[in-house]
């Protein structure tokens, strides 16, 4: 079976208990002053700030190799109290240099299902348990959707953004190229320790 290259970044599926995600998210801030556009399942950190409310603190997106992950951005919105951009009701991600308030799924515990880029080698069963590091693409302006991808060749005991928990199991995913799989980001910033 071959899978579809449907990248779309980070996507929350259920909590590391085992129950299912249950949509909740915070509302963080990005100012003006960043000029990286950012989209729907990026993954993002805390940039030492927040909004002139003092409420909402501000991210930014995360970068390979970016440690003290804050989470995983769902959805934005040009002010605070409602998920969607009124000033633009088609507005699927935030432009380079506007400000924007976005939702995100900051609980360190949420799995995440993310795509492998599949750059030099695709990845096996035998890097289940073991964590990798991200790589960041151009997002998606229509869609709005992430371009972030698991580094395939990047795989380690230690040392990566995201621990590897498994293929996602699902009907149409399988070992091989564009395979999804089940992370946990061990690399978060409201994480005491990456031994999980």
């Amino acid at each position: 079976m071959s899978n579809r290259n449907e990248y779309g970044g980070f996507k929350p599926v259920r909590h590391l208990n085992g129950m299912p995600w249950n949509g909740k998210a915070r509302m963080y801030y990005i100012p003006a002053t960043d000029g990286t556009a950012t989209f729907k399942g990026d993954a993002v950190k805390s940039a030492g700030s927040s909004d002139a409310s003092g409420k909402y603190a501000t991210v930014k997106q995360a970068t390979a190799g970016s440690v003290n992950l804050r989470g995983v951005v769902i959805g934005f919105s040009d002010q605070p109290h409602i998920a969607v951009d009124v000033t633009n009701l088609y507005r699927t991600y935030r432009p380079a240099s506007t400000a924007m308030y976005c939702l995100v799924v900051d609980d360190p515990d949420v799995i995440f299902e993310i795509q492998e880029d599949n750059d030099t080698n695709d990845m096996d069963a035998d890097m289940v348990g073991l964590s990798t590091d991200i790589v960041v693409g151009s997002g998606n302006t229509t869609s709005g959707l992430s371009a972030m991808e698991l580094d395939s060749s990047d795989t380690a005991t230690a040392a990566g953004q995201c621990k590897i928990l498994n293929v996602s199991n699902k009907e149409d995913n399988a070992l091989g190229t564009y395979c999804k799989w089940d992370v946990l980001i061990i690399e978060h910033e409201m994480r005491s320790s990456t031994d999980v």
